[in-house]
């Protein structure tokens, strides 16, 4: 077969796949380290990390070894029998982040999913709330995925209209609000509060500080379960192992996904103690594929390489340095930079600057993608006006400058071109 331009394999996903994505115009075939490759063999600085999936950089040498390793010699046994790796891996994953168990999913969304189940049933069999009334809080503008459970948690039009009825049973509080939550976990019926740490699909939101403390002062005084999903700010992302250690706070639900696997497969976990993950039965939630002995051995791998090449502290350096010239790029356009670690925005202004007008801000940050793009660094707008940076962890403080100057440089290009 011949060898296909970016634009014809464009044209390939458009014909014959679902238009459920509005992907920036650029096709990958290769990745190494922070770096990724198109299929005319231009390199690019990756900083958006697959939604933070690659933590530890493309194909880090040890994942695919350990993937390869296992792949030849057992990838699926289902839950119908035991396989080696399962127990060690739950051992593994329990000791290092503190719970006494862990159920093994997929996808983050089933981490959510999984969490929303687990509170609920615990809400019946140990809160003793009334069957059928358990509610769960999510925080608004919060984003977990696009299940049903998901869209019915969600602010976002784009991910819930047309899709009703949705399903009953949760309630949205402002995110930041304590004074909004406390009103709310004053109902009996009240089984979990879910919330992200930091909301990165809202374009980074950094709460205040104190504010995950106040969840889980609060949510221990009304007897609710606190549920962290941290599925994109987890594993080192925000500069500490899970960003709710920065206040050294534990919810009594952990979701996780994404870097569990760094980037190579599907791997989730939700993970509690045992008087919330013993209320679900046998027969009563599982998955196929959920800890099959290959995301087993890849998981344990990953784990290792953030706690072995210290991500978490390079994410904290590096996430300091690339704020602090984000914000010395001195822009007119760029309202703000926010962020922790390696997770972080940069928001154009929507209303204009003395010097420059414009109508669409959104636009104008899907252009400053298109040029970064065009200067090799690939970043994505989220909510319109805001450009989400996510590069791998393993980044330095070279290639962090590298990444300054292109970002600066495109915005200028962009700004003197279709600004007026």
């Amino acid at each position: 077969m011949s060898r296909l331009s970016s634009k014809e394999l464009i044209m390939l996903e458009d014909k014959y796949g679902a238009h459920n994505y509005h992907p920036l115009p650029v096709v990958l075939e290769r990745g190494k380290g922070v770096h990724v490759w198109d299929v005319e063999g231009k390199q690019y600085l990756d900083f958006l990390s697959s939604y933070s999936a690659v933590n530890q950089g493309h194909c880090h040498p040890k994942i695919v070894k350990a993937m390869q390793e296992q792949a030849e010699i057992l990838t699926l046994t289902s839950r119908a029998f035991h396989n080696n790796l399962l127990g060690v891996y739950m051992e593994y994953i329990t000791t290092l982040l503190g719970y006494d168990k862990v159920l093994p999913m997929n996808t983050g969304v089933e981490g959510g999913e999984t969490a929303f189940k687990l509170a609920r049933r615990w809400g019946y069999d140990v809160k003793g709330i009334e069957k059928n009334n358990a509610v769960i809080i999510v925080a608004e503008n919060n984003f977990w995925g696009r299940s049903m459970a998901a869209i019915s948690s969600s602010s976002d039009p784009s991910s819930y209209s047309g899709f009703g009825p949705y399903l009953p049973g949760i309630v949205k509080v402002p995110y930041n609000n304590l004074v909004a939550l406390e009103q709310l976990l004053q109902d009996k019926n009240v089984a979990g509060f879910m919330v992200e740490p930091i909301q990165g699909e809202a374009g980074v939101v950094v709460p205040d500080e104190g504010y995950l403390r106040s969840i889980r002062e609060l949510c221990t005084k009304y007897n609710v379960l606190f549920i962290a999903d941290e599925v994109q700010t987890g594993i080192a992302r925000t500069g500490t192992m899970m960003a709710c250690d920065r206040e050294q706070v534990k919810p009594d639900i952990l979701v996780l996904g994404k870097a569990l696997s760094g980037g190579t497969m599907p791997v989730s976990a939700v993970l509690a103690n045992d008087d919330i993950m013993l209320c679900i039965k046998p027969g009563e939630h599982g998955s196929t594929f959920g800890g099959n002995p290959l995301a087993c051995r890849v998981a344990m791998a990953s784990l290792q390489v953030v706690v072995e090449e210290k991500l978490a502290e390079n994410a904290e350096k590096m996430g300091e340095v690339f704020r602090r010239e984000l914000v010395n790029m001195n822009l007119p356009i760029v309202d703000l930079v926010r962020g922790r670690g390696l997770l972080n925005a940069l928001v154009i202004k929507t209303s204009g600057t003395e010097e420059h007008t414009w109508n669409n801000p959104g636009e104008l940050a899907w252009n400053i993608c298109l040029k970064m793009r065009d200067n090799g660094l690939l970043a994505k707008p989220t909510h319109g006006n805001i450009i989400r940076f996510a590069p791998p962890l393993i980044i330095n403080e070279a290639q962090i400058t590298e990444a300054v100057d292109i970002i600066k440089t495109s915005i200028q290009q962009v700004t003197e071109k279709t600004v007026s």
